[in-house]
């Protein structure tokens, strides 16, 4: 059955209007069809959206009319005539059309922060971002409980992945760097080890890594059983189940004057610090949104979900957030589990062939501009 889609006006015009109608387009499942694009004064400035441009504001009415309207989506302008709240009023009332702002439908689309056109008065002046102490005390309880239970059903396993680490290669099982917590307070952060130990200072990205990666910790990443032991982490307070990903402390100092200036680099990261009025967590909203970050181009789009996340923050965000992390870690297990089955099958049939334990990395993302990306390498996470 399809899902029911209301006949919809896009008011506006420039880059953020083109983007949000190529999410629309990349969505069909969401309930906008989009007639047409009106303008405010410029039809010019509204072309080369895709959909036609219907007229200006000022022959709203009648667009409504010929068009059925059920929903008109807003970017207003800087300095917005008041005609206009006048004419939205009207045809809100005289044509029953429901009219919703741009921003919002963008986030309700993609489910991330439009950052090109926040403002720091959405903070400022805003609720969204100051979670009440009701929704901080739910997800840490649920956090603690969770993780407690986490480290008595899952005690067998960890130490059977700490006997393979053993067995596989040479270094200790855990393996702890430093991370900026909430508020920026730096703690131990414990996973196990899945790469061979660094003789020299090395890059964080994971795509710079590969060679490093040892053949249990190849599936310790890809089913993320490697994160396991920050359950020690919650309990000792310094994170929650769900959460933005802890960064290293080297890179919290790096980032954060990145946001206030304009790097080397020539990318800025506005709001960045906002990621550390929660405790970081083991999983996220990005985390199950996105992907590994390898570059700084990534982490400036992880942080659009990020702070999503912060603005919608409640407990039922952090319980569809843990259901959809199971439920893609038990979809990685058995595709890990296809493709070795396959592999061994292949070396069956193939006499001679290598027997190492099946690639399972995943696609590794190469970097936008590696050149850009120097000023921003750090030491590696293993």
């Amino acid at each position: 059955m399809k899902p029911f889609k209301a006949n919809t006006l896009i008011l506006g015009a420039g880059p953020f209007i083109r983007d949000l109608l190529a999410e629309i387009e990349r969505h069909p499942a969401c309930r906008y069809r989009i007639a047409g694009v009106v303008a405010w004064e410029d039809m010019d400035e509204a072309g080369g959206c895709g959909y036609p441009v219907l007229g200006t504001v000022d022959h709203l009415h009648r667009i409504i009319q010929q068009h059925e309207t059920q929903v008109i989506i807003v970017a207003p302008p800087d300095g917005s005539a008041k005609v206009t709240d006048r004419q939205l009023l009207e045809a809100r009332v005289l044509h029953n059309v429901r009219v919703e702002h741009a921003q919002a439908v963008y986030e309700q689309v993609t489910g991330k922060l439009p950052l090109e056109t926040f403002a720091p008065e959405d903070v400022i002046y805003s609720n969204d971002f100051q979670p009440n102490r009701t929704a901080l005390m739910a997800t840490r309880l649920l956090s603690l409980g969770f993780a407690g239970a986490g480290l008595i059903l899952l005690a067998p396993l960890m130490l059977l992945i700490g006997l393979l680490i053993r067995i596989d290669s040479a270094g200790p099982v855990l393996f702890s760097q430093e991370r900026s917590g909430l508020a920026g307070r730096p703690f131990k952060l414990l996973k196990f080890r899945t790469m061979e130990p660094a003789e020299e200072q090395q890059s964080e990205w994971e795509e710079d890594n590969v060679h490093r990666i040892t053949r249990v910790g190849r599936w310790l990443r890809k089913c993320r059983l490697d994160e396991l032991p920050q359950f020690f982490n919650i309990l000792n307070g310094d994170m929650n189940i769900v959460g933005p990903r802890p960064h290293p402390s080297s890179n919290f100092e790096l980032f954060v004057l990145a946001a206030r200036n304009t790097p080397e680099s020539g990318i800025q990261i506005p709001y960045y610090s906002m990621r550390y009025s929660v405790r970081p967590g083991i999983t996220g909203w990005a985390q199950v949104r996105y992907r590994y970050a390898n570059n700084l181009n990534e982490e400036m789009e992880k942080l659009r979900f990020d702070l999503y996340y912060l603005k919608h923050y409640s407990l039922w965000l952090d319980i569809r957030i843990l259901v959809e992390t199971v439920t893609m870690i038990f979809a990685r297990s058995h595709r890990v589990q296809d493709q070795t089955t396959d592999r061994l099958q292949e070396q069956a049939l193939v006499p001679d062939t290598a027997t190492d334990l099946p690639d399972m990395a995943g696609q590794i993302h190469p970097a936008a501009d590696r050149p850009r990306q120097q000023a921003f390498r750090r030491r590696n996470v293993a």
